[in-house]
Protein backbone atom coordinates (compact mmCIF):
# COMPACT_ATOMS: atom_id res chain seq x y z
CA UNK A 1 0.00 0.00 0.00
CA UNK A 2 1.84 3.12 -1.04
CA UNK A 3 -0.64 5.24 -1.25
CA UNK A 4 -1.16 4.43 2.80
CA UNK A 5 2.46 5.16 3.20
CA UNK A 6 2.55 8.58 1.47
CA UNK A 7 -0.89 9.15 3.37
CA UNK A 8 0.32 10.55 6.63
CA UNK A 9 3.00 12.84 5.64
CA UNK A 10 0.39 14.00 3.02
CA UNK A 11 -1.94 15.04 6.36
CA UNK A 12 1.37 16.37 8.55
CA UNK A 13 2.52 18.38 5.36
CA UNK A 14 -1.08 19.70 5.00
CA UNK A 15 -1.91 19.82 8.99
CA UNK A 16 1.53 21.56 9.74
CA UNK A 17 2.03 23.93 6.20
CA UNK A 18 -1.04 25.60 5.81
CA UNK A 19 -0.34 26.96 9.75
CA UNK A 20 3.13 27.93 8.83
CA UNK A 21 2.55 29.33 5.35
CA UNK A 22 0.29 32.19 6.85
CA UNK A 23 2.49 32.90 9.59
CA UNK A 24 5.11 33.63 7.09
CA UNK A 25 3.06 35.59 5.43
CA UNK A 26 1.89 37.87 8.60
CA UNK A 27 -1.53 36.62 9.12
CA UNK A 28 -0.88 34.18 11.66
CA UNK A 29 -1.53 30.65 12.21
CA UNK A 30 -5.44 29.71 11.16
CA UNK A 31 -7.79 28.76 13.79
CA UNK A 32 -8.70 25.16 13.85
CA UNK A 33 -11.81 25.60 12.84
CA UNK A 34 -10.04 27.26 9.49
CA UNK A 35 -8.25 24.06 9.04
CA UNK A 36 -11.23 21.85 9.97
CA UNK A 37 -13.24 23.73 7.08
CA UNK A 38 -10.33 23.82 4.79
CA UNK A 39 -10.40 20.09 4.74
CA UNK A 40 -13.64 19.98 5.00
CA UNK A 41 -14.01 21.96 1.69
CA UNK A 42 -11.71 19.26 0.30
CA UNK A 43 -12.82 15.91 1.07
CA UNK A 44 -16.68 17.18 2.12
CA UNK A 45 -16.30 16.32 6.03
CA UNK A 46 -19.85 14.95 8.02
CA UNK A 47 -20.24 16.69 11.57
CA UNK A 48 -19.23 13.83 13.77
CA UNK A 49 -15.65 14.13 11.07
CA UNK A 50 -15.37 17.81 11.48
CA UNK A 51 -15.80 17.88 15.52
CA UNK A 52 -12.94 14.62 16.06
CA UNK A 53 -10.54 16.74 13.58
CA UNK A 54 -11.10 19.63 15.77
CA UNK A 55 -10.64 17.79 18.96
CA UNK A 56 -6.92 16.06 17.45
CA UNK A 57 -6.07 19.45 16.09
CA UNK A 58 -6.56 21.64 19.42
CA UNK A 59 -4.61 18.59 20.53
CA UNK A 60 -1.72 18.93 18.79
CA UNK A 61 -1.72 22.73 18.69
CA UNK A 62 -1.49 22.62 22.48
CA UNK A 63 1.02 19.88 22.74
CA UNK A 64 3.43 21.04 19.74
CA UNK A 65 3.26 25.09 21.43
CA UNK A 66 4.31 24.30 24.78
CA UNK A 67 7.08 21.98 23.24
CA UNK A 68 8.30 24.43 20.72
CA UNK A 69 8.40 26.87 23.82
CA UNK A 70 10.47 24.92 25.49
CA UNK A 71 12.51 23.61 22.20
CA UNK A 72 13.52 27.36 21.73
CA UNK A 73 14.32 27.98 24.86
CA UNK A 74 17.00 25.14 25.18
CA UNK A 75 17.91 26.08 21.67
CA UNK A 76 18.58 29.69 23.34
CA UNK A 77 20.71 28.37 26.45
CA UNK A 78 22.40 26.35 24.24
CA UNK A 79 23.54 29.40 22.26
CA UNK A 80 24.36 31.52 25.26
CA UNK A 81 26.74 28.42 26.15
CA UNK A 82 29.31 28.88 23.54
CA UNK A 83 32.06 31.09 25.24
CA UNK A 84 35.67 30.04 25.92
CA UNK A 85 34.47 28.95 29.53
CA UNK A 86 32.26 26.56 28.62
CA UNK A 87 30.41 24.14 31.28
CA UNK A 88 30.73 20.88 29.05
CA UNK A 89 28.25 19.00 31.86
CA UNK A 90 25.45 22.10 31.08
CA UNK A 91 25.57 21.92 27.54
CA UNK A 92 25.25 18.01 26.93
CA UNK A 93 22.37 18.38 29.81
CA UNK A 94 20.65 21.01 27.63
CA UNK A 95 21.24 19.02 24.35
CA UNK A 96 19.83 16.08 26.10
CA UNK A 97 17.05 17.37 27.02
CA UNK A 98 16.28 19.13 23.48
CA UNK A 99 16.65 15.68 22.13
CA UNK A 100 14.34 14.08 24.26
CA UNK A 101 12.25 17.00 23.53
CA UNK A 102 12.22 16.61 19.61
CA UNK A 103 11.97 12.66 20.09
CA UNK A 104 8.78 13.32 22.47
CA UNK A 105 7.60 15.72 19.92
CA UNK A 106 7.88 13.69 16.40
CA UNK A 107 6.16 10.66 18.04
CA UNK A 108 3.12 12.89 19.62
CA UNK A 109 3.26 14.16 15.93
CA UNK A 110 3.32 10.89 14.22
CA UNK A 111 0.05 10.06 16.67
CA UNK A 112 -2.08 12.39 16.06
CA UNK A 113 -1.34 12.02 12.55
CA UNK A 114 -2.47 8.41 12.59
CA UNK A 115 -5.30 9.31 14.56
CA UNK A 116 -6.19 12.02 12.19
CA UNK A 117 -6.30 9.50 9.17
CA UNK A 118 -8.44 7.11 11.13
CA UNK A 119 -11.26 10.28 11.25
CA UNK A 120 -11.27 10.00 7.34
CA UNK A 121 -12.99 7.36 5.10
CA UNK A 122 -11.21 5.59 2.37
CA UNK A 123 -12.38 7.64 -0.27
CA UNK A 124 -11.31 10.88 1.13
CA UNK A 125 -7.91 9.84 2.16
CA UNK A 126 -7.98 9.30 -1.84
CA UNK A 127 -9.21 12.78 -2.88
CA UNK A 128 -6.50 13.75 0.00
CA UNK A 129 -3.59 11.55 -1.81
CA UNK A 130 -5.22 13.34 -4.92
CA UNK A 131 -5.01 17.02 -3.90
CA UNK A 132 -1.79 16.90 -2.27
CA UNK A 133 -0.08 15.25 -4.99
CA UNK A 134 -1.78 18.50 -7.04
CA UNK A 135 -0.28 20.90 -4.22
CA UNK A 136 3.40 18.96 -4.97
CA UNK A 137 3.24 19.65 -8.50
CA UNK A 138 2.41 23.08 -8.27
CA UNK A 139 4.91 24.00 -5.68
CA UNK A 140 7.27 22.02 -7.95
CA UNK A 141 6.37 23.69 -11.12
CA UNK A 142 6.68 27.92 -8.94
CA UNK A 143 10.07 26.15 -7.89
CA UNK A 144 10.96 25.87 -11.13
CA UNK A 145 9.50 28.99 -12.42
CA UNK A 146 11.75 31.01 -10.08
CA UNK A 147 15.27 28.99 -10.69
CA UNK A 148 14.41 29.77 -14.73
CA UNK A 149 13.99 33.74 -13.11
CA UNK A 150 16.94 33.64 -10.81
CA UNK A 151 19.21 31.94 -13.23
Amino acid sequence: MQLAKLFVPAVAALVFSVPAMAQQMGGGAPSVDDQVNQLDEMVDLNDGQKEELSNLLTQMQDDVGANEQEAQQLQQQLSEHVQPDYDEAAIRADAERLGDLTAEMTADSIIIQSQIEGVFTQEQRDQLDEAMAQQQEQMQQMQEQMQQQGG
